[in-house]
């Protein structure tokens, strides 16, 4: 498997454009134990990366990346911004200097974008956050890489990793973020960021060219 700007590109846009889609979802997930604003400070930062498309410096792939993360941070309010801005720009410094990528380089760039939201959030596993869904659909991905399965076979696996993931944080109780001020009333709720992470991805799965 090997990829590139373009593979990177249409990633960015399908999840830019999820996000926007979902954001009353999104919003509705957050306010069972959150304040409610997950989905519409994340809709305000993708729907800036849609608007201002074509202005993206795109010499390579994290170059590309490195960008959008810059926008996302300036644009995404509350705790949501440092993190889903880190995440891109760990990534982009993975991929930096690197026209043409490989699995594993993809694999490393979304572990130290894992590094990079657990500094700035100080979340573990466990805490019922987006991590909960991320890192075992990071770990889906390497070992589908690893065994020689298809792109297209990959996200499909990552998409149905992460569900079954973010479904699973419905009996954790929240350790971070706004969540963790109601207690044991978050556990029976998923939880926001975690559901987002596989609905991200059940998205990618469905547009990713099957040849």
């Amino acid at each position: 498997m090997s990829g590139s700007l373009t593979d990177v590109e249409f990633v960015v846009r399908n999840l830019s454009r999820t996000v926007v889609d979902n954001e009353t979802y999104f919003g509705d997930l957050d306010a069972v134990v959150g304040d409610g604003d997950f989905g519409y400070s994340l809709a305000r930062g993708f729907e800036i990366i849609l608007q201002s498309w074509d202005d993206y410096d795109r010499t390579d792939p994290g170059v590309f990346l490195t960008k959008v993360a810059m926008a996302l941070s300036a644009r995404i309010g509350g705790t949501s911004g440092p993190i889903w801005g880190t995440a891109f720009l760990r990534m982009g410094s993975a991929l930096k200097g690197k026209p043409e990528f490989t699995a594993a380089d993809v694999v490393a760039g979304l572990r130290a974008s894992v590094a990079g939201i657990q500094a700035r959030g100080k979340a573990e596993l466990g805490d019922k956050t987006l991590l909960d869904a991320l890192v075992p659909a990071i770990d889906t991905l390497e070992q589908q890489a690893q065994a020689g399965a298809a792109p297209a076979e990959i996200v499909a696996a990552m998409a149905e990793t992460a569900r079954r993931a973010a479904d699973a944080t419905a009996s954790l109780q929240a350790r971070r973020g706004r969540a963790s001020y109601t207690g044991e009333r978050s556990i029976g709720s998923v939880d926001a960021g975690a559901m987002a992470i596989a609905v991200l991805l059940t998205q990618l799965a469905s547009d990713w060219p099957s040849n």
